[in-house]
């Protein structure tokens, strides 16, 4: 982030002088007016720029926008609390222009001071002040004590661990020794070997002689190829892989892609430069995910952000309900029995209404009461899981396969924990019709799959 300080501008024109006289931003060539930002970092000649250009971030030969700057402005006190120094420099540009004692004149020049305000400050800050001198170095002590902030130093990539011999942590760091500077194995590690056994003899022939001097020359470009793999990991901190890692996932997902398949090209351009362009592009899918929201307000006809809360809230329901539905079609699938699935959608629409499901009837004849019919368990998940006999437990108890094998495990589990298990215990355990417990309870007891306690 850049750093800024405020300045007054030692030639800070009033608001009266020729607009013309002022310096031109470098960006737009425009007339500056104040407050304008000078670049702390380009020199000699100074670098302006008017606020406009310095908000869109304007780049001009050696200028970049992380410069540090300095806001030049008048517009701060000097002497009293209630004058500017610009307005210090107006009242001493009138004063010489109508001369001295002309009060009158003089605020009719000022035109933001009246006449005795105009003579009393004059004669207490410039005439009968002795201290003067003092003033203006108590003012110096003040500013530098307002402005002692500066810009945080940037610092390269911190010191990396040092990680015991063959560790994880080493082997992720590819065998870099800190204290060392340097990796167990370099890149092409054998490039010696071709020159352990060259010796420069004055016997040799030229022929020999020039085919030595080029395995040298071959030896030191693949030097240098060591030390240009060693300067970008030492510049894009990858040493210290998994900081560089953790990093990497501050992004959001698509720039994250992006990240993956632009680290090739690190090695273009530096650091600092690779940087900037991810960040440019993680600016640029957020300004994109920002006018793809705007434009879906504006489609739907929202003119304000009070209204864009009402409609977000609402949009959170339908996609609730919208999931709510896509997995009822889930459910839906599974159950062949028309009636069944009828029955079903019935009592999920009351319950999601707030209503209690009416108890099915069931028809009672002379003889007494009639069973319902068995549940169709074609196409429900985990009916593959049971044996014919627990199929015919759950047609008969009319009880998904699913349900029926989450009972049967916990039932299970107790029995195992207790040593056995009473009809009591499986009732507390499984939250159900204590008809349908029952039934389940002494068929399990039957096959043997539990033992009374």
């Amino acid at each position: 982030m850049a750093a800024f300080s405020v300045q007054g501008s030692s030639a800070a024109p009033s608001c009266y002088d020729d607009p013309f006289d002022k310096p031109p931003c470098r960006g737009c060539s425009s007339c500056l007016c104040e407050p304008y930002i000078k670049c702390a970092e380009c020199g000699p000649s100074p670098f302006l720029l008017c606020l406009q250009c310095f908000t869109r971030g304007f780049e001009y030969k050696k200028h970049q926008s992380d410069h540090k700057y300095e806001i030049m402005t008048s517009d701060f006190p000097i002497l009293e609390p209630g004058w500017t120094a610009q307005e210090e420099m107006a009242l001493l540009e009138a004063v010489m222009d109508c001369g001295f004692g002309n009060w009158q004149d003089v605020a009719y020049q000022m035109r933001t001071k009246t006449k005795e305000e105009c003579e009393s400050h004059y004669m207490k800050n410039f005439i009968n002040n002795p201290l003067f001198s003092s003033t203006l170095l108590s003012l110096r002590k003040t500013k530098d004590s307002r402005f002692a902030e500066s810009a945080i130093p940037f610092k390269p990539t911190d010191d990396p661990p040092r990680p015991t011999f063959d560790s994880v942590l080493s082997r992720d760091m590819a065998g870099y020794m800190p204290a060392r500077a340097d990796f167990m194995e370099e890149f092409d590690n054998y490039a010696e070997w071709d020159l352990k056994d060259i010796d420069f003899v004055d016997d040799d022939s030229d022929i020999l002689h020039a085919l030595k001097l080029a395995v040298v020359d071959i030896y030191h470009s693949r030097l240098k190829e060591r030390q240009r793999r060693k300067k970008i990991i030492r510049d894009h901190g990858l040493i210290n892989l998994r900081k560089f890692q953790m990093l990497e996932r501050c992004y959001p997902k698509e720039v994250q892609e992006l990240y993956d398949v632009m680290r090739r090209f690190a090695r273009v351009v530096g650091p600092i430069e690779h940087d900037k362009f991810i960040e440019s592009h993680a600016l640029e899918f957020e300004l994109r995910r920002e006018i793809r929201r705007l434009q879906e307000y504006r489609k739907a006809g929202i003119k304000s952000f009070c209204s864009a809360k009402v409609y977000e809230r609402a949009k959170r329901l339908r996609e609730d309900e919208r999931r709510k539905r896509t997995m009822l079609c889930d459910v839906l699938q599974y159950i062949q029995d028309g009636r069944a699935c009828q029955q079903w959608l019935s009592k999920q629409a009351a319950i999601d209404a707030g209503i209690t499901p009416p108890v099915t009837t069931i028809t009672v004849s002379a003889t007494g009461r009639r069973s319902a019919p068995p549940l169709n368990l074609t196409g429900l998940p985990g009916t593959e899981k049971l044996n014919e006999r627990e199929k015919e437990l759950c047609q008969v108890v009319r009880l998904v396969p699913g349900a029926y094998l989450e009972y049967k495990q916990a039932l299970l589990n107790e029995c195992r924990r207790q040593g056995g298990l009473r009809l009591a215990q499986a009732r507390a355990l499984i939250k159900i019709d204590v008809n349908k417990t029952r039934k389940i309870y002494d068929f399990l007891i039957k096959e043997g799959y539990i033992t009374k306690a």
